[in-house]
């Protein structure tokens, strides 16, 4: 797998996409693991495989079918991507940020980062939506930041700022759209892990003692490379399973795609709400 992507390479991709899209997307959407199924309520749609796109990363995992989609949704030109790419797959943290990068060159407002997420707060069952608050880069604090390496200033600043990862606006558009919908929405800090294997009892405790509320091995470096390029960015996770704090029950990927699932119906009517009146 290529380490590393070129602003020429991330042209060349925007551009393949450009040209073959009825139009350009002002809101891009990534769907964690189960709920691509909600690319299917994208009205005039254009599907394009990422294997045909050029430089695009592969998506290897189940649940992520590997298809960018771009049509209209509540009104507003989208792209979504169902499934994405992770570390884990023996990517480098740069390269899971590539399709990031290529919606950034198409001209997004703003970035909606979903996921299915573990939930390590004690008052979360599965099933639970969560809007992301913050963030602990756990994979980036030890070296793997989608950042390292020359910066390219065309693509955004040396030292981007982080303190205001998640946009202020955009969760109050959010807590809006809970409340007309009349969905439970909670909040909370998201971890961002390496995996591919689940926590330990003893990693998970003492991620709830540095304040984590929801864990998973992706999102985090996609929202760097979004804020690095000056992209807003709103974030929520899926609870999909409750944290095995005591080891009596062990993790399970499929058991993660089930609660996804049952969930997607829920976050659809969410994503929808806030289209119709995004900050």
């Amino acid at each position: 797998m290529a380490s590393s992507s070129t602003f020429a390479d991330i042209n060349r991709a925007a551009e393949f996409v450009r040209k073959r899209i009825r139009t350009l997307p002002e809101i891009a959407i990534i769907l964690g693991s189960g709920s691509g199924s909600l690319a299917d309520s994208v009205e005039t749609p254009t599907a394009l495989p990422y294997a045909r796109i050029p430089g695009w990363p592969i998506s290897t995992v189940k649940g992520h079918a590997g298809r960018l989609v771009v049509g209209t949704l509540a009104g507003k030109r989208v792209a979504m991507m169902q499934g994405r790419v992770h570390y884990y797959e023996g990517y480098t943290a740069e390269r899971t940020v590539f399709p990031v990068r290529v919606l950034q060159r198409l001209g997004i407002n703003f970035l909606i980062v979903t996921n299915a997420a573990g939930g390590i707060n004690p008052d979360f069952q599965p099933g639970d939506l969560m809007l992301i608050t913050d963030h602990i880069n756990l994979l980036g604090l030890g070296g793997a930041n989608p950042l390292r390496g020359p910066n390219d200033e065309r693509l955004g600043p040396r030292f981007p700022d982080m303190s205001r990862a998640y946009d202020r606006e955009l969760q109050e558009s959010a807590w809006r759209a809970a409340a007309e919908t009349g969905l439970f929405l909670r909040q909370g800090v998201y971890a961002g892990l390496a995996g591919p294997s689940f926590e330990t009892p003893a990693e998970l405790r003492f991620l709830r003692g540095i304040g984590v509320d929801a864990v998973g091995m992706s999102t985090v470096s996609e929202v760097i490379a979004a804020r690095h390029g000056g992209t807003r960015v709103l974030g929520i996770s899926v609870i999909s399973n409750r944290a095995n704090l005591d080891g009596s029950h062990p993790a399970d990927h499929e058991e993660v795609l089930r609660a996804t699932q049952t969930a997607v119906p829920k976050l659809g009517r969410l994503l929808e709400s806030i289209l119709r009146s995004p900050a």
